[in-house]
Protein backbone atom coordinates (compact mmCIF):
# COMPACT_ATOMS: atom_id res chain seq x y z
CA UNK A 1 0.00 0.00 0.00
CA UNK A 2 2.89 1.86 1.12
CA UNK A 3 4.59 1.43 -2.10
CA UNK A 4 1.55 2.23 -3.88
CA UNK A 5 1.19 5.71 -2.23
CA UNK A 6 5.13 6.70 -3.09
CA UNK A 7 4.20 5.30 -7.18
CA UNK A 8 1.31 7.85 -7.00
CA UNK A 9 3.26 10.87 -5.55
CA UNK A 10 6.26 10.20 -8.09
CA UNK A 11 3.82 10.55 -11.10
CA UNK A 12 2.50 13.75 -9.67
CA UNK A 13 6.14 15.41 -9.47
CA UNK A 14 6.52 13.96 -12.56
CA UNK A 15 3.38 15.25 -14.39
CA UNK A 16 4.57 19.06 -12.39
CA UNK A 17 7.55 18.95 -13.50
CA UNK A 18 6.98 18.24 -17.07
CA UNK A 19 4.02 20.77 -17.19
CA UNK A 20 6.60 23.06 -15.65
CA UNK A 21 8.94 22.53 -17.83
CA UNK A 22 6.71 22.85 -20.64
CA UNK A 23 5.73 25.80 -19.65
CA UNK A 24 9.20 27.81 -19.18
CA UNK A 25 9.99 26.75 -23.27
CA UNK A 26 6.24 28.13 -23.82
CA UNK A 27 7.84 31.23 -22.43
CA UNK A 28 11.02 31.36 -24.44
CA UNK A 29 9.46 30.92 -27.70
CA UNK A 30 7.17 33.80 -26.95
CA UNK A 31 9.46 36.22 -26.38
CA UNK A 32 11.81 34.52 -29.61
CA UNK A 33 8.41 34.81 -31.41
CA UNK A 34 7.52 38.35 -30.28
CA UNK A 35 11.15 39.01 -31.46
CA UNK A 36 11.02 37.27 -35.06
CA UNK A 37 10.49 39.42 -38.09
CA UNK A 38 11.61 41.44 -41.08
CA UNK A 39 12.41 44.02 -38.52
CA UNK A 40 13.96 44.85 -35.27
CA UNK A 41 12.47 45.60 -32.75
CA UNK A 42 13.10 47.08 -29.31
CA UNK A 43 10.48 44.45 -27.25
CA UNK A 44 10.67 45.54 -23.97
CA UNK A 45 10.58 49.02 -24.92
CA UNK A 46 7.69 48.54 -27.18
CA UNK A 47 5.44 46.04 -24.79
CA UNK A 48 5.99 49.00 -22.12
CA UNK A 49 4.52 51.23 -24.57
CA UNK A 50 1.65 49.01 -25.10
CA UNK A 51 0.78 48.84 -21.23
CA UNK A 52 1.13 52.81 -20.95
CA UNK A 53 -0.83 53.62 -23.97
CA UNK A 54 2.12 55.00 -25.90
CA UNK A 55 1.86 55.46 -29.66
CA UNK A 56 5.84 54.46 -31.50
CA UNK A 57 6.52 52.08 -34.63
CA UNK A 58 7.69 49.43 -32.37
CA UNK A 59 4.23 49.15 -29.73
CA UNK A 60 2.51 49.17 -33.02
CA UNK A 61 4.14 46.16 -35.04
CA UNK A 62 4.32 44.15 -31.31
CA UNK A 63 0.62 45.33 -31.09
CA UNK A 64 -0.74 44.32 -34.52
CA UNK A 65 1.16 42.36 -36.12
CA UNK A 66 2.79 39.84 -33.86
CA UNK A 67 1.56 39.84 -30.51
CA UNK A 68 -2.25 38.20 -32.29
CA UNK A 69 -0.06 35.76 -34.18
CA UNK A 70 1.87 34.64 -30.88
CA UNK A 71 -1.07 34.39 -28.65
CA UNK A 72 -3.37 32.34 -31.87
CA UNK A 73 0.08 29.98 -31.70
CA UNK A 74 -0.05 29.03 -28.17
CA UNK A 75 -4.17 28.69 -28.50
CA UNK A 76 -4.69 26.92 -31.59
CA UNK A 77 -1.60 24.56 -30.86
CA UNK A 78 -2.83 23.87 -26.65
CA UNK A 79 -6.59 23.13 -28.41
CA UNK A 80 -4.88 21.04 -31.13
CA UNK A 81 -3.07 19.00 -28.51
CA UNK A 82 -5.29 19.10 -25.67
CA UNK A 83 -7.96 17.64 -28.42
CA UNK A 84 -5.47 14.58 -29.64
CA UNK A 85 -4.65 13.51 -26.12
CA UNK A 86 -8.46 13.36 -25.16
CA UNK A 87 -9.77 11.83 -27.78
CA UNK A 88 -6.65 8.94 -27.79
CA UNK A 89 -8.19 8.94 -23.86
CA UNK A 90 -11.55 8.59 -25.14
CA UNK A 91 -11.34 5.97 -27.78
CA UNK A 92 -8.20 4.00 -25.99
CA UNK A 93 -6.50 4.33 -29.77
CA UNK A 94 -2.74 5.92 -30.32
CA UNK A 95 -3.93 7.23 -33.66
CA UNK A 96 -7.14 9.12 -32.75
CA UNK A 97 -6.19 13.30 -33.67
CA UNK A 98 -8.56 15.73 -34.64
CA UNK A 99 -6.62 15.51 -38.11
CA UNK A 100 -6.35 12.06 -38.85
CA UNK A 101 -9.65 10.98 -38.11
CA UNK A 102 -11.40 13.81 -40.32
CA UNK A 103 -12.77 16.55 -37.06
CA UNK A 104 -10.33 19.66 -38.70
CA UNK A 105 -11.54 18.61 -42.31
CA UNK A 106 -14.97 18.89 -40.78
CA UNK A 107 -14.25 21.88 -39.07
CA UNK A 108 -12.58 23.15 -42.31
CA UNK A 109 -15.57 22.55 -44.43
CA UNK A 110 -18.34 23.87 -41.86
CA UNK A 111 -15.82 27.49 -42.12
CA UNK A 112 -15.46 26.93 -46.13
CA UNK A 113 -19.57 27.07 -45.91
CA UNK A 114 -19.53 30.48 -44.29
CA UNK A 115 -17.33 31.57 -46.65
CA UNK A 116 -19.13 30.28 -49.17
CA UNK A 117 -22.12 31.83 -48.42
CA UNK A 118 -20.90 35.41 -47.63
CA UNK A 119 -21.74 34.92 -43.85
CA UNK A 120 -19.10 36.02 -42.36
CA UNK A 121 -18.90 39.62 -43.74
CA UNK A 122 -22.73 39.80 -42.21
CA UNK A 123 -22.10 38.03 -39.02
CA UNK A 124 -18.73 37.99 -37.35
CA UNK A 125 -19.36 34.60 -35.17
CA UNK A 126 -20.52 32.63 -38.31
CA UNK A 127 -16.75 31.25 -38.64
CA UNK A 128 -16.20 29.64 -35.56
CA UNK A 129 -19.66 28.88 -35.12
CA UNK A 130 -19.74 27.04 -38.88
CA UNK A 131 -16.09 25.08 -37.68
CA UNK A 132 -17.66 24.38 -34.17
CA UNK A 133 -20.77 22.96 -35.61
CA UNK A 134 -18.72 21.25 -38.31
CA UNK A 135 -16.39 19.68 -35.94
CA UNK A 136 -19.23 18.54 -33.89
CA UNK A 137 -21.02 16.52 -36.43
CA UNK A 138 -17.42 14.49 -37.03
CA UNK A 139 -17.04 13.56 -33.66
CA UNK A 140 -20.59 12.37 -33.33
CA UNK A 141 -20.30 10.47 -36.43
CA UNK A 142 -16.93 8.78 -35.40
CA UNK A 143 -18.07 8.41 -32.01
CA UNK A 144 -21.03 6.40 -33.14
CA UNK A 145 -19.20 4.49 -35.60
CA UNK A 146 -16.17 3.30 -33.23
CA UNK A 147 -18.48 2.85 -30.01
CA UNK A 148 -18.73 -0.56 -29.94
CA UNK A 149 -15.45 -1.50 -31.49
CA UNK A 150 -12.17 1.06 -30.53
CA UNK A 151 -9.89 -1.13 -32.93
CA UNK A 152 -7.48 0.84 -34.98
CA UNK A 153 -8.48 -0.22 -38.34
CA UNK A 154 -12.58 0.72 -37.52
CA UNK A 155 -10.90 4.52 -36.86
CA UNK A 156 -8.54 4.98 -39.29
CA UNK A 157 -11.25 3.76 -42.00
CA UNK A 158 -14.14 6.19 -40.10
CA UNK A 159 -11.78 8.72 -40.01
CA UNK A 160 -10.73 8.06 -43.90
CA UNK A 161 -14.70 8.41 -44.28
CA UNK A 162 -15.33 11.80 -42.96
CA UNK A 163 -11.78 13.48 -44.26
CA UNK A 164 -12.94 12.06 -47.71
CA UNK A 165 -16.30 13.33 -47.33
CA UNK A 166 -15.34 16.55 -45.65
CA UNK A 167 -12.88 16.83 -48.99
CA UNK A 168 -15.44 16.06 -51.66
CA UNK A 169 -17.66 18.83 -50.56
CA UNK A 170 -15.10 21.61 -50.23
CA UNK A 171 -13.95 20.52 -53.60
CA UNK A 172 -17.43 20.97 -54.42
CA UNK A 173 -17.72 24.57 -52.84
CA UNK A 174 -14.53 25.75 -54.33
CA UNK A 175 -15.85 24.54 -57.60
CA UNK A 176 -19.01 26.21 -57.30
CA UNK A 177 -17.35 29.65 -55.85
CA UNK A 178 -19.06 32.63 -57.68
CA UNK A 179 -15.04 34.16 -58.61
CA UNK A 180 -11.63 33.26 -58.81
CA UNK A 181 -10.76 35.09 -55.71
CA UNK A 182 -13.42 33.57 -53.79
CA UNK A 183 -11.52 29.83 -54.46
CA UNK A 184 -8.06 31.59 -54.00
CA UNK A 185 -9.41 33.01 -50.42
CA UNK A 186 -10.70 29.73 -49.79
CA UNK A 187 -7.59 27.70 -50.79
CA UNK A 188 -5.27 29.65 -49.13
CA UNK A 189 -6.77 29.71 -46.24
CA UNK A 190 -7.33 25.64 -46.50
CA UNK A 191 -3.58 25.40 -46.14
CA UNK A 192 -2.94 26.63 -42.51
CA UNK A 193 -1.24 29.94 -41.39
CA UNK A 194 -1.36 32.51 -38.83
CA UNK A 195 0.12 35.02 -40.55
CA UNK A 196 -2.34 38.83 -41.03
CA UNK A 197 -4.27 38.30 -37.82
CA UNK A 198 -5.22 40.47 -35.09
CA UNK A 199 -6.83 40.35 -31.65
CA UNK A 200 -10.07 40.40 -33.35
CA UNK A 201 -9.36 36.38 -34.44
CA UNK A 202 -7.99 36.50 -30.76
CA UNK A 203 -11.24 37.74 -29.14
CA UNK A 204 -13.35 35.64 -31.53
CA UNK A 205 -11.82 32.59 -30.59
CA UNK A 206 -10.96 32.99 -26.71
CA UNK A 207 -14.82 31.54 -25.50
CA UNK A 208 -15.61 28.58 -26.97
CA UNK A 209 -11.77 27.73 -27.10
CA UNK A 210 -12.37 27.83 -23.39
CA UNK A 211 -15.57 26.29 -22.76
CA UNK A 212 -13.73 23.16 -24.56
CA UNK A 213 -10.84 23.12 -22.37
CA UNK A 214 -12.71 23.40 -19.43
CA UNK A 215 -15.13 20.23 -20.87
CA UNK A 216 -12.25 18.25 -21.33
CA UNK A 217 -10.37 19.07 -18.40
CA UNK A 218 -13.18 18.14 -16.38
CA UNK A 219 -13.27 14.46 -17.27
CA UNK A 220 -9.33 14.30 -16.93
CA UNK A 221 -9.28 11.78 -13.98
CA UNK A 222 -12.59 9.84 -15.18
CA UNK A 223 -10.01 9.35 -18.61
CA UNK A 224 -7.62 7.67 -16.06
CA UNK A 225 -10.22 5.46 -15.04
CA UNK A 226 -11.59 4.82 -18.86
CA UNK A 227 -7.78 3.20 -19.57
CA UNK A 228 -8.61 0.13 -17.42
CA UNK A 229 -11.64 -0.79 -19.51
CA UNK A 230 -15.60 1.00 -19.12
CA UNK A 231 -16.94 -2.22 -16.78
CA UNK A 232 -13.48 -1.21 -14.47
CA UNK A 233 -14.56 2.58 -14.97
CA UNK A 234 -18.34 2.00 -14.47
CA UNK A 235 -17.68 0.15 -11.20
CA UNK A 236 -15.94 2.92 -9.97
CA UNK A 237 -18.27 5.64 -10.37
CA UNK A 238 -17.68 7.03 -13.93
CA UNK A 239 -20.32 8.05 -15.90
CA UNK A 240 -19.20 6.83 -19.27
CA UNK A 241 -21.70 9.42 -21.64
CA UNK A 242 -21.50 12.32 -19.74
CA UNK A 243 -17.52 11.60 -19.82
CA UNK A 244 -17.84 11.26 -23.74
CA UNK A 245 -20.26 13.93 -24.30
CA UNK A 246 -18.04 16.17 -22.41
CA UNK A 247 -15.11 15.35 -24.63
CA UNK A 248 -17.05 15.23 -27.84
CA UNK A 249 -18.23 18.69 -26.71
CA UNK A 250 -14.74 19.96 -25.65
CA UNK A 251 -13.21 18.92 -28.75
CA UNK A 252 -15.54 20.24 -31.31
CA UNK A 253 -15.51 23.54 -29.23
CA UNK A 254 -11.89 24.27 -28.96
CA UNK A 255 -10.79 22.21 -32.70
CA UNK A 256 -13.76 24.09 -34.70
CA UNK A 257 -12.69 27.56 -33.05
CA UNK A 258 -8.91 26.96 -33.71
CA UNK A 259 -9.59 25.32 -37.45
CA UNK A 260 -12.31 28.61 -38.42
CA UNK A 261 -9.35 31.52 -37.52
CA UNK A 262 -6.07 28.72 -38.66
CA UNK A 263 -7.11 26.59 -41.43
CA UNK A 264 -5.89 23.49 -41.93
CA UNK A 265 -3.20 22.45 -39.18
CA UNK A 266 -2.75 18.75 -38.53
CA UNK A 267 -0.78 15.97 -36.69
CA UNK A 268 -0.05 18.55 -33.97
CA UNK A 269 -2.82 16.54 -31.59
CA UNK A 270 -1.14 13.13 -33.15
CA UNK A 271 3.20 14.30 -32.71
CA UNK A 272 2.53 15.57 -28.73
CA UNK A 273 0.59 13.31 -27.16
CA UNK A 274 2.78 10.22 -28.28
CA UNK A 275 6.16 11.80 -27.10
CA UNK A 276 5.15 13.08 -24.10
CA UNK A 277 2.81 9.80 -22.95
CA UNK A 278 5.56 8.20 -21.60
CA UNK A 279 6.69 10.67 -19.02
CA UNK A 280 3.57 11.07 -17.31
CA UNK A 281 3.07 7.18 -17.07
CA UNK A 282 0.91 6.26 -19.91
CA UNK A 283 -2.16 7.61 -17.92
CA UNK A 284 -4.45 9.47 -20.45
CA UNK A 285 -5.87 11.78 -17.75
CA UNK A 286 -2.29 13.09 -16.72
CA UNK A 287 -1.46 13.65 -20.39
CA UNK A 288 -4.27 16.43 -21.01
CA UNK A 289 -2.17 19.63 -19.13
CA UNK A 290 1.19 18.35 -20.76
CA UNK A 291 -0.20 17.96 -24.30
CA UNK A 292 -1.95 21.17 -24.07
CA UNK A 293 1.47 22.57 -23.29
CA UNK A 294 3.20 20.64 -25.62
CA UNK A 295 0.90 21.73 -28.29
CA UNK A 296 1.63 24.97 -27.95
CA UNK A 297 5.15 24.50 -27.77
CA UNK A 298 5.32 22.70 -31.02
CA UNK A 299 2.84 25.62 -33.05
CA UNK A 300 5.07 28.30 -31.59
CA UNK A 301 8.46 26.64 -32.70
CA UNK A 302 7.28 26.23 -36.37
CA UNK A 303 5.27 29.55 -36.69
CA UNK A 304 8.74 30.75 -35.85
CA UNK A 305 10.25 28.40 -38.30
CA UNK A 306 8.01 29.67 -41.53
CA UNK A 307 8.99 33.21 -40.75
CA UNK A 308 12.73 32.41 -40.97
CA UNK A 309 12.71 30.18 -44.01
CA UNK A 310 14.51 31.77 -46.87
CA UNK A 311 11.66 31.58 -49.37
CA UNK A 312 9.98 33.95 -51.70
CA UNK A 313 6.56 33.43 -50.02
CA UNK A 314 5.89 32.60 -46.56
CA UNK A 315 5.78 28.89 -45.81
CA UNK A 316 2.11 27.83 -44.74
CA UNK A 317 2.47 26.45 -41.41
CA UNK A 318 -0.03 23.77 -42.08
CA UNK A 319 2.32 22.55 -44.74
CA UNK A 320 4.93 22.50 -42.33
CA UNK A 321 2.95 20.61 -39.72
CA UNK A 322 2.19 18.36 -42.36
CA UNK A 323 5.71 17.32 -43.44
CA UNK A 324 6.38 16.88 -40.01
CA UNK A 325 3.42 14.81 -38.78
CA UNK A 326 2.96 12.35 -42.48
CA UNK A 327 6.33 10.70 -41.44
CA UNK A 328 5.73 10.11 -38.12
CA UNK A 329 2.07 8.47 -38.84
CA UNK A 330 3.47 6.42 -40.84
CA UNK A 331 6.08 5.47 -38.11
CA UNK A 332 3.56 4.83 -35.74
CA UNK A 333 1.45 2.65 -38.78
CA UNK A 334 4.83 0.36 -39.02
CA UNK A 335 5.49 -0.14 -35.21
CA UNK A 336 2.05 -0.95 -34.31
CA UNK A 337 1.77 -3.33 -37.35
CA UNK A 338 5.48 -4.97 -36.12
CA UNK A 339 3.58 -5.33 -32.77
CA UNK A 340 0.75 -7.06 -33.97
CA UNK A 341 3.22 -9.70 -36.13
CA UNK A 342 5.11 -10.27 -33.23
Amino acid sequence: MKSQNLDHLSDDYRERYLALFLLVVVFLLFALSLNTGNISLNIIGGLSDILNGNYSIDSLIIYEIRLPRTLLAIIIGASLGLSGAALQGMVRNPLAEPGVIGVSSSAALGAVIVFYFGLRTAFPLALPLGGIIGALVAVVFLYALTANNNSMLTLILAGVAVSSLAAALTALALNLAPNPYASLEIFFWLMGSLSDRSFTHVWLIIPPTFLGWWLILSVRRDLDALSLGEDTAQSLGVQIQRLNKRIILGVALSVGAAVSVSGGIGFVGLVVPHILRPFVGYQPGRLLISSALGGALLLLAADIVVRLLPTQQELKIGVLTALLGAPFFLHLILKSKREWAS
